[in-house]
């Protein structure tokens, strides 16, 4: 399967101003990319470096007045559903790999202090492992109501389990709590999601937040605001939460303008000419 994905962002600096931006596709689906770049207007200079957790992240001086930043690649993709593995038990934590602790502290969304007592009433008597981190999940999709309208960037893990409203970030950031409290390393991710094997009516496209488990011997992909396997999901960055994998970060006020985000199937059709030439287009 090749899915087409692309973005467009339009900010407003009344001065000079630094920016990072974190848009590419993740290190991890590199050899699936074809042409994956950070397109400006009006041409900037760009310094590109991999983060602490491997994410692929530019450098830039976004200048007075209006940057459009876009961007286009198409990713191959084995075209399966999210891998379930209910029978993969959750690791004591004097075995699990050094790498994966980070993932059990508290972030800047995460607070397990606050919510430790919340998550041992609600999930300590679950079954473990992944059955564990799916009653959770379970907990947030039902507990959480989600709506565009109540987006915050400031909203945290707590705050969301208290309002019961949220977007996808939030379900993400609270489930991520609640593995963390279970001793269940977790981390956020955010990326691609299309509406690939999904029935109509289509949603708006957006990025997507959901996150990963640590169970067995590796990590797993959990989305509690969908809470069901999804197809053509497409990594850009991952982290403790969603402080480390701000799409863009300006070091000075800027405005966004305006914000789309697009991610299809390319469907090749048979050529009804003769002449052999394949027509493509994206659903």
């Amino acid at each position: 399967m090749k899915i087409h994905v692309g973005y467009e962002l339009v900010f407003r600096c009344p001065q000079p101003t630094p920016m990072i931006v974190m848009l590419s596709v993740h290190e991890s689906r590199i050899s699936d990319l074809t042409a994956d770049h950070l397109v400006l207007t009006p041409s900037v200079p760009v310094t590109d470096y991999r983060d602490f957790y491997g994410n692929r992240c530019s450098r830039i001086v976004a200048p007075a007045g209006n940057i459009r930043l876009s961007g286009n690649a198409v990713v191959s993709d084995a075209g399966k559903a999210d891998v379930a593995a209910p029978w993969l038990e959750q690791r004591s934590i004097e075995t699990l790999p050094e790498d994966a602790l980070l993932f059990l502290l508290g972030s800047r969304y995460c607070e397990t202090d606050l919510l430790l007592e919340t998550a041992q009433r609600l999930f300590g008597a679950a079954p473990t492992g992944w059955r564990r981190v799916q009653a959770i999940c379970d907990f947030v999709h039902q507990h959480i109501q989600f709506g565009y309208g109540h987006a915050s960037p400031t909203m945290t893990a707590r705050q969301a389990f208290r309002r019961r409203v949220g977007v996808c970030r939030d379900f993400a950031h609270l489930a991520i709590t609640f593995c963390r409290c279970m001793n269940i390393p977790a981390r956020y991710c955010t990326g691609y999601l299309s509406d690939i094997g999904e029935p109509p009516p289509y949603s708006p496209m957006d990025f997507a937040a959901w996150f990963e488990a640590y169970l067995g011997d590796g990590w797993y992909t959990f989305d509690p605001r969908n809470n069901t396997p999804r197809i053509g999901r497409i990594l850009v960055a991952r982290g403790r939460d969603a402080a480390d994998v701000a799409l863009t970060t300006s070091f000075g006020p800027s405005t966004l303008e305006s914000f789309t985000v697009e991610t299809n199937e390319i469907k090749s059709v048979e050529p009804a000419n003769g002449l052999g030439a394949v027509k493509v287009d994206f659903r």
